[in-house]
């Protein structure tokens, strides 16, 4: 099922400061896509019925159908669920252990909670949300627990179809497929992934806010380090100009994906996403694959290799100082008054 959403435009959605232009929207036949997907490109693919097998999977039908297994559970206190990696925390204190030990372990505040419970638990909290209540977001990756039918379901999907555009593109390997349950109303802000993704949208809908790896300096990043790695520190809808001033330069391309949508977002391309009206909920599902081999460098170097670069550089100078907090001085220390 193809969803036209030629009159989004109309709709009441958050506003925000910087100019936003349109993602092309092409049938997944159209030799435009796979020319967007070779420069890095962001594109909405109709029509290919990639996730057809789960155009029946609402609430209801995943409720009976999951099994009983624990599934992955976000829950904030407002409508943003900013990504928070535990597993950050071990490697700070494992970098930085030797350098100061005595230094008592730096606290991260925490904008969401994860938590895990069953789909039915889960199921009915979503049912009876209502506003004021805490927000709610499933995030889980789905494998052969998932319950029989959902399996059914899975393999049943059009693998030919993908595996053939990984080819194509030189993807690596897909890593996993990671299912969305959330509010409408829950915005997932501003972060980019390292890794090549298709965005399946099977029930609700999403608005799809994307901006690429050249628009870097405006995002301002959160460190490599920090448990928000990968992800921006300014607040999209109340940007502090003060702290962030480069933000005055941003602009992205939008969307907004239906039933049967497929949106590719490019490696290393930021995207901030909101579910939004008219469904109570979204059910979406995200093909992530690794990048594929370098190959040749060409010159000049793409705004991915770019960010890909600096990444790799500050991680090396955080091992090296065995501080991450020395990172940022040492880099002004290298620039300022020089370059």
């Amino acid at each position: 099922m193809t969803t036209d959403n030629t009159d989004w435009h109309q709709h009441d959605f958050k506003k925000y400061s910087f100019p936003l232009g349109d993602i092309p929207r092409l049938h997944h036949t159209d030799p435009q896509v796979d020319e967007l997907i070779k420069k890095k490109q962001p594109v909405v693919l109709t029509g290919s019925n990639l996730v057809g097998a789960a155009s029946k999977w609402d609430l209801d039908y995943l409720e009976k159908n999951m099994g009983n297994g624990e599934f992955t559970v976000f829950i904030s206190e407002t409508d943003k669920f900013k990504f928070f990696d535990e597993k950050k925390l071990v490697e700070i204190r494992s970098v930085a252990g030797v350098h100061v030990k005595d230094r008592p372990a730096k606290e991260y505040p925490r904008p969401a909670k994860s938590t895990t419970m069953k789909i039915q638990e889960f199921a009915r909290r979503l049912r009876e949300w209502k506003s004021g209540d805490e927000r709610l977001y499933l995030q889980q990756a789905l494998n052969s627990s998932s319950g029989a039918s959902v399996v059914q379901d899975f393999i049943r999907f059009r693998w030919d179809w993908v595996t053939a555009k990984q080819k194509l593109h030189n993807w690596g390997k897909l890593t996993y497929n990671l299912l969305l349950i959330g509010l409408e109303g829950n915005v997932t802000p501003c972060h980019y992934d390292e890794q090549e993704n298709l965005f399946a949208q099977i029930h609700g809908h999403k608005r799809c806010i994307l901006f690429p790896p050249e628009q870097f300096e405006c995002l301002y990043p959160h460190p490599v380090w920090h448990p928000h790695d990968r992800q921006s520190q300014v607040d999209l809808e109340n940007p502090d100009l003060s702290r962030f001033p480069k933000m005055t330069n941003l602009h992205g391309v939008q969307t907004v994906v239906g039933p049967g949508d497929v949106l590719y977002i490019p490696i290393y391309w930021w995207h901030h996403i909101e579910s939004v009206k008219p469904a109570k909920y979204s059910v979406s599902l995200n093909f992530w694959y690794k990048a594929g081999p370098v190959g040749q460098v060409e010159y000049p170097i793409k705004g991915y290799q770019k960010v890909a670069i600096m990444r790799n550089v500050e991680k090396m100078l955080a091992e090296a100082m065995q501080d991450p907090e020395e990172v940022g001085t040492l880099l002004k220390t290298l620039v300022l008054g020089r370059f």
